[in-house]
């Protein structure tokens, strides 16, 4: 069996730095459990880590990976919903506190949904996939020419909060969110920056987390 490189020196530098000062966190973990109060749904995308981002330690984000950050509206028809499950573990099991859906500039998934509008030969699995960004691109509006940054920066916010609705659709999330038991965030990536938005439903806009009120 060939390992890879990168993961045998990463997994090493694993052992002799970062096990030593959480090994205590981890016991704990495998005897009591996971109780994470946050879970994050962002994109698969490799540039986008939310541990990273967020300097999380072990046990405390429950993550869900996917193109382009999407969550399907809810469909309890008895096929396999990847997404669903989760939601339904991350709320039902572990309880968590926050949902926060993360999106993030260069997304791939969004330029793929622009590109292949109308192509006559669709993919297998990534255009119908893509296909649940259709109502943020009719909310940002039917620009079928359009597909410079500005373009793309403005439709992958969109579909931030287009995911956010589809949350509310699950009638767990949306009692648990009318009794304030639950918390949904939209948040926004910047790759090359750094920067990272949220979106204030009060404006209808995302911003810095250094311009957030309160903040």
């Amino acid at each position: 069996m060939q390992i890879p490189a990168r993961l045998f020196h990463g997994y090493r530098a694993f052992v002799d730095t970062r096990l030593p000062l959480e090994k205590s966190r981890y016991w704990k973990l495998a005897e009591t459990g996971q109780r994470p109060e946050v879970m994050v749904i962002c994109c698969c995308d490799s540039r986008v880590s939310p541990e990273v981002i967020f300097d999380a330690h072990p046990g405390e984000l429950f993550v869900v990976r996917n193109v382009a950050n999407l969550v399907p509206p809810y469909t309890p028809t008895g096929l396999i919903h990847g997404v669903s499950a989760a939601l339904e573990f991350a709320v039902q099991i572990l309880g968590v506190a926050t949902i926060m859906v993360m999106g993030h500039s260069h997304c791939g998934g969004v330029r793929a949904f622009v590109d292949h509008r109308g192509r006559t030969v669709p993919g297998d699995f990534i255009d119908s996939w893509m296909s649940l960004m259709a109502p943020a691109a009719n909310a940002v509006g039917d620009a079928d020419g359009a597909t410079g940054p500005a373009y793309l920066s403005v439709l992958e916010q969109a579909s931030v909060v287009t995911t956010l609705g589809n949350l509310l659709t699950f009638p767990e999330i949306r009692t648990r969110v009318e009794a304030g038991r639950l918390h949904l965030l939209g948040a926004y990536f910047d790759v090359g920056s750094g920067d990272l938005s949220f979106y204030d439903p009060g404006t209808g806009a995302f911003a810095l987390v250094g311009q957030a009120a309160g903040q």
